[in-house]
């Protein structure tokens, strides 16, 4: 029977993420990983060297899922409170994208992120096509286009990343977190 590399390599990634999302890179375990995807641990390293590789793999996966499925195109860069919506749907169906992108934090702080060029060039793209949008007039230049995308990936995630302040300050049931989310980035677009 011929070994289906990409189902292994996927099947991997898939445990990986909910290992990292739950215990870190630090407190993440191959044994665990491998268990999960019915995947023998020396796959692992043949597919993606080390542990710290795999939690690159990992993030840059999870980043390029959330790229495809809430792209910044023309029509969205000139409808941020849309944009802002559609990330923080994706934040609820994908938790572990937040926990990720936490971990990786604490993990790196200040030093260099997985795949930090092609994130990079990302969010230039994203960078590019807010200053697009601005210049046509669909889109208020109050703020540059770094503070906006920034303040919206913020506002978009930070729901998940602290629950409880949402909880507490916000005192909104969930169901109605969405809409005040665009409402918030709707007055900060003007």
């Amino acid at each position: 029977m011929a070994w289906n590399t990409e189902r292994t390599r996927q099947l991997l990634l898939d445990a990986a993420v909910q290992e990292f999302a739950e215990h870190g890179p630090a407190g993440a375990r191959l044994d665990r990983v491998a268990s999960t995807a019915g995947v023998n641990k020396e796959r692992i390293y043949q597919y993606f060297g080390n542990k710290e590789q795999l939690f690159a793999a990992v993030l840059t996966s999870a980043l390029e899922r959330l790229a495809e499925a809430v792209p910044m195109d023309d029509r969205l860069a000139a409808d941020l409170p849309e944009y802002a919506g559609r990330v923080y749907d994706y934040h609820r169906e994908h938790p572990q994208l937040i926990r990720l992108l936490h971990w990786e934090g604490l993990h790196c702080g200040d030093g260099p992120v997985a795949a930090g060029e092609q994130r990079g060039a990302h969010y230039a793209a994203k960078l590019a096509a807010l200053a697009a949008a601005q210049k046509r007039g669909a889109l208020s230049a109050e703020f540059a286009p770094r503070e906006l995308l920034y303040a919206v990936i913020a506002l978009a995630g930070w729901w998940y990343a602290t629950p409880q302040l949402a909880r507490l300050i916000m005192a909104e049931s969930p169901g109605s977190t969405r809409e005040t989310l665009v409402r918030v980035v709707a007055k900060l677009v003007g």
